[in-house]
């Protein structure tokens, strides 16, 4: 088995242990109240968000000039080594299903009416390669997918999109090198599942919005009417 890799049996525990025992917030540590869920409210009012002006600004600067994503919304901003990096960790590497649903939700909950003015027809996870898959256990994006469709009523597909080959980190890469390392890196699984459908992405953060874009192109090639993104966060 690859190392970090979680097994079947293993993921049952970890969730069933993410549900019942008790939950303490990912970034305090603080034990959470019954009022609270997944994150404590200490934390969470310090999560900056992502206004208006500042979601029409990385629009403008990431998408606009390629003609792929009809419009994105994000609900915080990433900021370094602060409490919402401290989430997305736990929800990356540590099993924390239950994060990725609640942040899902939160999504649906705060920017809801923008999403269903979209008139979205399927929710598509930006997917993980099968190597990283296996070392980590799971798709991250899967469940904050999985968090928004179950609120708004949506259906989620998280076996949609392949991506086709492992792209190195884009941490140290340039814009256009971000492009070019994600090229041709996705694929369709069920091709007749997209003509003439409104789809929302989701990834947990957005940086340049390469990936993202890279998924948004191989839809609208295969019939996708219109393509959207949701995330997390958004990140210079």
């Amino acid at each position: 088995m690859l190392k970090g890799a979680f097994p079947k049996k293993a993921n049952s525990f970890i969730s069933f242990a993410d549900f019942f025992l008790p939950c303490f917030c990912p970034s305090c540590r603080v034990k959470l109240s019954r009022d609270e869920k997944s994150v404590c409210g200490s934390c969470l009012s310090k999560i900056q968000r992502a206004d208006s002006a500042r979601l029409k600004n990385e629009y403008e600067r990431k998408f606009l000039s390629q003609n792929i994503i009809a419009d994105f919304i994000s609900l915080f901003v990433f900021e370094k080594d602060k409490e919402l990096q401290h989430v997305i960790h736990e929800l990356k590497y540590s099993g924390k299903f239950s994060l990725g649903k609640y942040l899902g939700r939160l999504i649906a909950r705060e920017l809801g009416e923008r999403i269903t003015e979209w008139k979205i027809d399927l929710i598509v996870p930006v997917p993980l390669h099968h190597l990283k898959r296996a070392e980590r256990g799971y798709n991250q994006s899967d469940f904050i997918a999985k968090g928004i469709g179950s609120s708004l009523k949506i259906p989620v597909k998280t076996n949609l999109l392949k991506r086709n080959r492992f792209t190195e980190t884009q941490t140290a890469l340039s814009l256009d090198e971000r492009k070019e390392n994600v090229k041709d890196a996705f694929s369709l699984k069920r091709k007749k599942r997209i003509p003439n459908k409104n789809i929302l992405l989701i990834d947990d953060v957005i940086t340049t919005g390469a990936t993202t874009a890279e998924c948004g192109r191989i839809l609208l090639q295969n019939g996708a009417s219109k393509v959207y993104i949701a995330s997390v966060a958004i990140a210079d």
